[in-house]
């Protein structure tokens, strides 16, 4: 794509927000790439370097910080543009940035807190094994893993949003681990325009309405800012 292209298209990003009544954000493993973090999919991703036999790095999760693109979702969130932002990643930047705990559906967990398995209650991992102060439940790792349920609440939470939004807004994911995925396809099917931002393919290519294949910070944080300045004009 020419830069040209790639400003008209951001200019459109920019003003698709501008005009959105339920903004939702909904990011996978490439919105972190940047912050030292390998994704899943991507040309040297963990999943893609297995196939090929190849070694995969390990991740600290303790040490990476928040990247641009956070930075401008918690933009979205100051601007009080963020209606709702669902997210598959479990590496805690998008706490660690200001996001707001209610604002937030965190579908395979966190590596620094842990969840009732009963009640579903959420808590900071302090390393204590006490069990939950809710309902006396036990405490867990509230990292999902392959083959385990989704927590129920955030399911639901993210299904409801993403039915209700009017800009559905993919980063960095590339939409093929269910349910999560499913979110996107609820928006279009409720009359949502559908942007995508992922240098990878994705299975909704063809049914969105804007789409990035530049990188995240190419991208997100201008058209925050952006959309700022038409805030500010406004």
């Amino acid at each position: 794509m020419v830069v040209s292209d790639l400003s008209k298209r951001i200019d459109t990003l920019a003003r698709w927000m501008f005009e959105a009544k339920h903004l939702v954000v909904f990011t996978g493993a490439g919105i972190s790439t940047e912050s030292g973090l390998p994704d899943f999919r991507g040309p040297d991703g963990i999943w893609t370097r297995q196939a090929k036999g190849l070694p995969t790095e390990t991740r600290d999760f303790s040490t990476a910080e928040p990247n641009s693109g956070h930075m401008a979702i918690l933009e979205l969130q100051k601007l009080d543009k963020l209606a709702f932002l669902i997210s598959q990643n479990v590496d805690n930047l998008h706490l660690k940035s200001g996001i707001r705990p209610d604002l937030i559906a965190e579908l395979h967990g966190n590596v620094t807190k842990l969840r009732c398995g009963n009640c579903e209650f959420l808590m900071d991992n302090f390393g204590d094994q006490m069990p939950c102060p809710i309902c006396g439940g036990r405490m867990a790792s509230s990292v999902v893993n392959f083959g385990q349920s989704l927590p129920q609440k955030d399911l639901a939470d993210s299904y409801g949003h993403a039915r209700r939004a009017d800009l559905f807004l993919v980063v960095g994911s590339s939409l093929v681990v269910t349910p999560a995925a499913d979110m996107p396809r609820a928006a279009l099917e409720a009359g949502a325009r559908l942007a995508i931002i992922n240098q990878g393919e994705t299975p909704l290519d063809r049914g969105a309405h804007l789409r990035f294949h530049e990188g995240i910070g190419e991208v997100l944080p201008p058209a925050v800012a952006s959309l700022k300045r038409m805030m500010e004009a406004s």
